[in-house]
């Protein structure tokens, strides 16, 4: 009986070599596609990152537009103190404010005043009330008296109202045989908006006969 003779030892080397170049090669290839996909996917998130970056700024952009144009558009009112503290007339060095509604705590029973061109407060229209609840304190005093104020302008051709709660300072003193008077002092920002009950809170919270109680 005779057996095959084993193949060449040359020929099974080759065919080794032959296979496990074969393999290197596949695991080249598979390493090649993973490098590839893993350059996708960071080209991906690079082009996704970049865009949200440049929707942030611009959303950053817009909102400090916006902001600066909202801060613009603030009427900040400052008082002239005229004739002795009988007048304040009120300005705004940002804004030619042409109107301005001056609204005053209910209980006070004071008019709506609506100021055009040159607004102000006149004295004579806080006096009275204000005199008759300090009637029973000293001859010299000072508070404030919260003011609604609605001061509008024209922005190029649009109109522009701005609101605002401001203290009107104020001070009385006596007179020689004829009583006593009040004279205004100036104009301070209370607080930015605001409203008739809003107002008529702060009064109810601050007149003289109020703090007088405490």
């Amino acid at each position: 009986m005779s057996l095959d003779p084993a193949p060449p030892t040359d020929s099974v080397q080759a065919a080794t070599d032959k296979a496990e170049a074969a393999a290197t090669r596949r695991r080249w290839v598979s390493i090649a596609e993973l490098v590839a996909i893993a350059g996708v996917i960071i080209a991906a998130l690079s082009l996704y990152t970049g865009w949200t970056d440049r929707r942030a700024d611009e959303a950053a952009r817009r909102a400090d537009k916006q902001s600066e144009a909202k801060v613009r558009s603030i009427v900040r009112l400052e008082a002239k103190r005229e004739d002795g503290g009988d007048t304040l007339t009120l300005s705004d060095p940002q804004h030619p404010v042409q109107s301005a509604d001056l609204a005053f705590p209910h209980t006070l029973d004071i008019p709506t005043q609506s100021e055009v061109l040159k607004p102000e407060i006149d004295s004579s229209w806080i006096a009275k009330p204000i005199l008759a609840l300090t009637a029973k304190g000293p001859d010299k005093a000072q508070g404030r008296i919260p003011v609604l104020i609605s001061a509008s302008y024209w922005d190029a051709d649009q109109k522009r109202t701005d609101v605002a709660i401001y203290d009107v300072v104020w001070k009385t003193e006596g007179r020689f045989l004829r009583g006593r008077t009040l004279k205004l002092e100036g104009l301070l920002l209370r607080e930015r908006g605001g409203t008739q009950a809003r107002l008529d809170a702060i009064w109810a919270r601050e007149n003289p006969a109020a703090t007088a109680a405490k």
